[in-house]
């Protein structure tokens, strides 16, 4: 019988907050949850933003103007292109150049036909993000030695995951083998800021030469890399996926799959992305995929130099014009049900199916296709199998990719209305966070089930917020989308959806904590669910103790660099053992089904 993947915590950091103890999904409803969970958060959010004035906690979180943290929107740094002529000085080959008189002076000595690069500045076309916590230094709590953001981000969400685990990681991990861990993490684009990939392409146009960590630290796979090295020190499997804006759910699949299998009893998965970086935007400003400010003066009606409304500005399946670019990093720890009992670990949900599909022919690599037709009722289905047709028909709600694009409010809207419509749902509830966070690319599944755990916890939807209407060409049959947050208390199951460029296409069918508990007392003994709720106060004893503990300011993120690190003399063979440090490999342990054998 398959192993059932538990949920047993969730960490990460985005501009909501922090994942653990379902903060950040808090900070989305931060108005309709009660006055207790409201102020843990805030407090949450001002230990991370070195403040305790809430009205600047509450202004420097979600989607806003791009702060100095990143770049300045209004002078980002550029190089103009001159060729200098005999007849007529210097011509401007920049299509906005700056006067003449002011090149001349750079210019003097070169001859004749030379091109030339004088650096200046411009007006960036985009001035909204959802960027961390105003204030929040991933890379200060921990010694970073320079890592490229996207990796501090990693390390943080990592141990984040850890503290609402509420376990000790080295005691569960060394008392099982090796193997019996997965870690899938990545990012869909790498690290392209400057101490990465970024310094290396660009290392050479500004004078400067290529350290030696720009090129490995920028590979994409690099976050989970980080992950095993510095902070779990694990030997087990890896590999992570990557699917464009779908990542975390691709990498969910491979955890789920592992478990299920029986292949790895642990899946940590995730994905981490840092892409408010103007040359990695410029590149989705020229696809017509981001928000522009003249855009949203025009969608707003606020004239030229009118003032953007910047909370507004990502709009899912609202009148809209772009995607908001956001930062997330996103990881989640699985475990198979028995472990999980085993150990009295938080039993979050569950996620018993991930279905993945491309789309087949396509007319352009951006565009959508019918994958996403394929993954959304195969998810589906595993829903229905599970509950039955009553409560998946009554008790579903969809965590829409939800980006904001004209081209996504109709494909999307019209995906979920066929399915609803193929199955026989009279009013599947839509929910899209983007609007509050932005589109964090690979880490944007992340995003999505970050906020449904808090959901379950909380019992309060996050509305889409930033319309008060759905556009015209959005399709409704079947579906009731929340534009302000709802309650509710008859959640079963939620399919998180993502949609990729290329055709990557992932939704992952995901249990409630209540259905998860049905579950686990069905495929159990009443002795197995009374061990697990004697050990599980002790594990939200100590996930309370942390979170005290953090509330304080007294927390750091786990990074043990060149901590308990093998060399060759600690690696040998005894009596048919490969021992590595402490761990003892029965190497005369058949890998292969015995009937593979062409031995007679």
């Amino acid at each position: 019988m398959p192993n059932l993947p538990v949920i047993v915590a969730s960490g990460g950091i985005n501009t909501a907050g922090r994942s653990s103890q379902r903060h950040a999904h808090n900070r989305l409803v931060i108005n309709s949850i009660d006055v207790e969970a409201r102020n843990r958060t805030i407090k949450a959010l001002g230990v991370m933003m070195d403040s305790d004035i809430e009205d600047e906690i509450l202004a420097r979180t979600l989607v806003r103007r791009i702060e100095r943290q990143h770049f300045d929107p209004s002078a980002v740094a550029i190089n103009h292109r001159y060729r200098i002529d005999d007849v007529h000085g210097v011509v401007n080959l920049s299509p906005d150049g700056f006067t003449t008189s002011r090149a001349q002076n750079a210019l003097r000595g070169l001859s004749s036909g030379d091109t030339v690069l004088v650096p200046t500045e411009r007006e960036f076309e985009v001035s909204v993000a959802g960027q961390l916590p105003m204030g929040f230094d991933p890379g200060a709590l921990y010694t970073s030695r320079n890592h490229p953001r996207g990796l501090q981000m990693s390390i943080y969400a990592m141990s984040d995951a850890l503290a609402d685990l509420g376990l000790d990681w080295d005691q569960i991990a060394g008392s099982l083998p090796p193997d019996a861990v997965s870690v899938y993490v990545s990012s869909s684009m790498g690290q392209l800021d400057e101490a990465a990939t970024g310094g290396m392409m660009t290392a050479g146009h500004r004078g400067e030469r290529v350290s030696a960590k720009n090129c490995p630290l920028g590979f994409a796979e690099m976050p989970g890399d980080f992950i095993n090295a510095y902070v779990l020190k694990s030997l087990g499997h890896t590999g992570p996926a990557l699917g464009a804006c779908a990542t975390f759910l691709y990498n969910l699949q491979r955890g789920v799959d592992d478990i299920k299998s029986g292949r790895a009893r642990i899946a940590v998965v995730g994905a981490s992305e840092a892409p408010i970086i103007p040359e990695l935007m410029d590149g989705y400003v020229a696809m017509g995929a981001l928000a522009t400010d003249k855009e949203l003066r025009q969608l707003q009606g606020v004239g030229e130099d009118g003032l953007i409304h910047y909370r507004s500005a990502c709009r899912p399946f609202g009148e809209n014009c772009g995607f908001v670019m956001g930062e997330s990093a996103q990881v989640m720890i699985l475990m198979d049900d028995e472990l999980a009992l085993e150990r009295g670990a938080s039993i979050l949900g569950a996620v018993p199916f991930v279905s993945v599909h491309a789309d087949g022919a396509k007319k352009s690599i951006p565009g959508p296709g019918a994958g996403n037709f394929l993954t959304m009722v195969r998810a589906a289905q595993a829903a229905r199998d599970i509950l039955g047709e009553s409560a998946f028909k009554r008790d579903g709600l969809v965590m829409a990719h939800g980006t904001g694009t004209p081209q996504n409010r109709t494909s999307e809207s019209a995906i979920f209305s066929t399915v609803a419509n193929a199955l026989s749902v009279d009013d599947w509830r839509v929910s899209a966070i983007k609007s509050h966070t932005g589109h964090s690319l690979g880490a944007a599944a992340g995003d999505q089930m970050s906020a449904l755990l808090g959901i379950w916890d909380s019992g309060w939807v996050p509305g889409i917020g930033s319309i008060d209407v759905l556009a015209e060409d959005v399709v409704t049959d079947r579906l009731s989308f929340a534009l302000r947050d709802v309650e509710t208390a008859d959640c079963s199951y939620a399919l998180v959806n993502s949609k990729g460029f290329g055709g990557n296409n992932a939704t992952a069918t995901v249990l409630s904590p209540e259905v998860s508990m049905t579950l686990l007392e069905k495929r159990h003994s009443a002795t197995a669910m009374t061990q697990w709720r004697t050990a599980h106060e002790a594990v939200e004893k100590t996930r309370n103790d942390i979170e005290s503990e953090r509330l304080n300011g007294d927390w750091q993120p786990m990074y043990r660099f060149n901590d308990g690190v093998l060399s060759d003399e600690d690696i040998r063979v005894e009596s048919g053992r490969l021992i590595i440090g402490d761990l003892a490999i029965d190497i005369a342990e058949r890998v292969v089904p015995s009937d593979w054998s062409i031995q007679s």
